[in-house]
């Protein structure tokens, strides 16, 4: 079995792990929430700095965690698109320069595809082709995987993330950030049948409606203006109610196109990963729903949802064992589709 070391910088979260073949032999993590969350939101050189600052004690702890030394690993990886440029930049300039000192290949993985690569550290997934909802801070997207490395994009947001909408939605609420488990948490105790808000489409120049996109931008409006009319009308907002009926909406949302999209495919299986995979009432809602049109499901294990390297670290070994490899020279993007990410590999580097 192949071991790895992985780093995944893309954002505000930094993290390294050692995997071998499918078993994490060690996993750290370094958050900046607390920090980001002083501006609603992450801010790309803050982020960069605290990941200069944090990488080099994480590795050191997953090498000690695991007991291995550098000369037992089999290859070095790091997240290298899509996210935040110099975030990225520091991840992938210590990876390589490990590699280097080390002698070691170095294989720079596309954060998506490590997402996709979360769910096999759960149940086994049955053979594909199967529907993938990815739906993250940055990202809303269905994904058919005939294979380890081949993927056909079937949908996406044309505007704001579900994550981003949770965000933006929990600042309006005088939520904390992140959105999503600030949303959670008020949500607990309201009721979603409240307010209705509406479950955004995209339009086709031909008429009609796109069956399988997404759109929150709208869901985000009508939540402002819900909390204007509320607010001019005096008395203290009913944040429970409020959290609970967006949260409703985004569910229903997600869990009704996934599943139209993967019977019109013909696809058997939905695969649910992401940040916002690990919310409660979307997990509970898919798994109805599924049940209800006789489709399987799997989720990623709730530890390995948000951003962490042990993902980054299986894209790399599934790549690795297929005789991928990076060149030293490429570069990072912050913007990147996953239908590309097999142009990471190969002496001709895309950036």
């Amino acid at each position: 079995m192949s071991t790895v070391l992985a780093l995944e910088t893309s954002c505000d979260e930094s993290a390294a792990a050692i995997v071998s073949g499918r078993r994490v032999l060690a996993g750290a993590v370094a958050s900046q929430m607390e920090e980001h969350a002083r501006w609603g939101g992450v801010v790309p050189e803050i982020a960069s700095r605290r990941h200069v600052e944090a990488l080099p004690a994480l590795i050191a702890q997953v090498l000690e965690q695991s007991g291995l030394a550098m000369a037992d690993l089999d290859a070095i990886a790091a997240t290298v698109a899509p996210g935040l440029a110099g975030a990225l930049l520091v991840g992938s300039v210590t990876a390589r320069t490990l590699a280097r000192l080390h002698d070691k290949p170095f294989l720079g993985v596309h954060h998506l595809e490590g997402h996709l690569c979360s769910v096999h550290l759960g149940e086994p997934l049955p053979e594909g082709p199967y529907l993938v909802l990815l739906v993250s801070g940055g990202h809303t997207e269905l994904v058919r995987v005939e294979a380890p490395g081949s993927y056909v994009r079937l949908g996406r947001s044309r505007d704001d993330a579900a994550g981003e909408c949770f965000d933006k939605v929990a600042r309006l609420l005088g939520l904390g950030y992140p959105g999503g488990p600030a949303i959670e948490a008020a949500a607990m105790n309201g009721d979603p049948g409240r307010f209705r808000f509406p479950k955004g489409r995209v339009s086709l120049p031909q008429g009609g409606f796109h069956p399988y996109d997404f759109s929150f931008s709208g869901l985000k409006t009508a939540v402002l203006r819900q909390v204007q009319t509320l607010s001019q009308a005096g008395g203290s907002l009913p944040v429970a109610d409020l959290a609970a009926s967006f949260e409703q909406v985004v569910a229903e949302v997600l869990v009704e196109r996934s599943c139209r999209c993967a019977v019109e495919a013909g696809l058997q299986t939905i695969v649910l990963v992401g940040g916002v995979a690990a919310n409660r009432r979307l997990r509970r809602g898919m798994a109805e729903a599924t049940a209800a049109r006789g489709l399987g499901w799997r989720v990623a294990p709730l530890a390995y949802c948000t951003d962490n390297a042990a993902m980054v670290g299986l894209a790399a070994i599934e790549r690795f064992d297929a005789g991928e490899r990076s060149g030293i020279a490429l570069g990072v993007a912050a913007r990147l589709p996953l239908e590309q990410a097999g142009t990471l590999y190969g002496q001709q580097p895309p950036f």
